[in-house]
């Protein structure tokens, strides 16, 4: 058997935080899945042959439109070579995107457009992570409370993103062309649901978005998912809540092995972490690591894009070492919060966002290398999707499911560079985490 034959889902996500949220959330369902960096050789590819759900890390999220014709297209026509029954361009469950930067809707174009569909299936609900869809409006938790999205504390004011309007049909209307139907929560739940949902989609010719706001929707929503695939693939577009939905689907189906156990891994003597969030989250989780035995390190982002970036580099390399020497733990950031966001002056460098993720990967490769660490924790959905690439990772398999904060689990690093080999590494979303979560990772927690 080969990777190709018998696969259930291939997927495609738009960061790297958000690519293993998906991992995270079949493999702890018993579909065994595999992450790749980049479309894998032959031989690379077989030794995952085990795994019915592919998935390949991209960075979209943080692109231009341009760049998704040019990359999206060869990315999406490898994932649909794989033969999976569904094929899943995989987005942030805020939805935060727009007409310049991670643009969902150029995305859904061009999967439509290469899978030959008449419309393209859409579903962002997930409440697993505390995010729920009704009647076509995104709601997401924060601190306890649940706030529409464009009231959102922290992603109506998103640095890059902002979320200004709730209904995600008006948000995707600045995006693309493609019309926005919508299957909502009455429709889901009536009697005749096939029939109605049938009828929608018969003169559908841009996308349908799935209402999901609790486990009964998101079980009706994953239903009608699995029954209106077709031959040769379907492609569909949404949050880690389409895997939600779908896991409901293939268990009763018999298709799913139903929750899968995962040892834990035992604590690490020190761990490092590098960081470009910015989110209020990670600030928290950063002040509680300093405060239970990782030494903070502050770095200044201008100083290490700035003309004497190799210096600045090499300082807060040896500042790292130096932390780890003395038996700690370090976490090095870039901002410690909203208040530290050097964002406006960042930007004024061309290309400096994604230059400044790939330092961070340098920093934390040489760390991992000199010190021997075997476990080591980046935040920041963009960060990571570029941090990652600088430690020589092929691959990703989950190692340790985090199910009181789903989204960011403890993963295995696999590639043929031999430090980072074996490596295991969490890959942490902004808004994603308990106050304690690099004490957590460190420790080798569950919860």
């Amino acid at each position: 058997m080969t990777a190709q034959d018998n696969l259930l889902l291939s997927y495609y996500g738009d960061d790297l935080t958000g690519s293993t949220d998906v991992m995270e959330a079949l493999a702890s369902n018993g579909v065994e899945t595999v992450l790749f960096m980049d479309a894998p050789d032959e031989t690379l590819l077989k030794r995952f042959g085990h795994c019915r759900a592919i998935g390949l890390a991209g960075t979209s999220r943080s692109e231009t439109p341009d760049w998704m014709e040019e990359n999206l297209t060869p990315a999406f026509r490898w994932l649909k070579s794989l033969s999976a029954a569904i094929c899943h361009y995989k987005v942030c469950s805020t939805f935060d995107s727009s007409p310049k930067v991670g643009n969902i809707g150029k995305a859904v174009e061009i999967g439509k457009a290469l899978f030959h569909q008449p419309y393209v299936p859409v579903l962002v609900g997930a409440p697993q992570l505390k995010r729920y869809t009704a009647f076509g409006h995104l709601f997401a938790a924060y601190q306890g409370e649940v706030y529409r999205i464009d009231r959102h504390p922290v992603m109506s004011r998103h640095p890059v993103t902002p979320m200004a309007e709730a209904d995600l049909r008006l948000h995707m209307k600045d995006q693309t062309a493609l019309k926005t139907e919508l299957a909502d929560l009455s429709m889901l739940a009536a009697a005749d649901a096939d029939q109605r949902i049938d009828a929608l989609c018969e003169i559908a010719d841009g996308m349908v978005l799935f209402d999901v706001d609790s486990p009964e929707s998101q079980s009706h929503a994953g239903r009608q998912l699995w029954r209106l695939k077709r031959e040769g693939g379907w492609f569909v577009a949404g949050s880690s809540g389409v895997e939600y939905a779908l896991l409901m689907a293939w268990n009763s189906a018999g298709l799913a092995k139903g929750r899968a156990t995962f040892p834990l891994p035992g604590k690490a003597d020190r761990i490092a972490v590098v960081s470009g969030s910015v989110s209020p989250t990670t600030e928290r989780q950063i002040r509680h690591a300093t405060q239970n035995g990782f030494a903070g390190i502050n770095l200044d982002p201008l100083e290490l894009l700035g003309e004497n970036g190799s210096a600045a580099l090499e300082r807060a390399i040896n500042n790292g070492l130096d932390g780890l020497k003395r038996g700690e733990s370090v976490i090095l950031n870039t901002a410690l919060g909203p208040s530290a966001d050097r964002g406006g002056d960042i930007d004024r460098i061309p290309g400096s966002r994604h230059r400044l993720g790939r330092l961070l990967g340098t920093i934390l490769r040489r760390l991992v290398e000199e010190q021997h660490l075997t476990r080591a924790v980046i935040a920041g959905g963009d960060t990571s999707s570029h941090a990652l690439k600088e430690l020589h990772v092929q691959a990703l398999t989950t190692l340790l499911p985090l199910p009181q904060t789903p989204g960011s689990p403890l993963c295995t690093a696999h590639g043929t560079h031999a430090p980072t080999n074996g490596l295991q590494i969490a890959l942490k979303g902004g808004q994603v985490g308990s106050d304690g979560y690099f004490s957590q990772i460190r420790d080798g927690l569950q919860g």
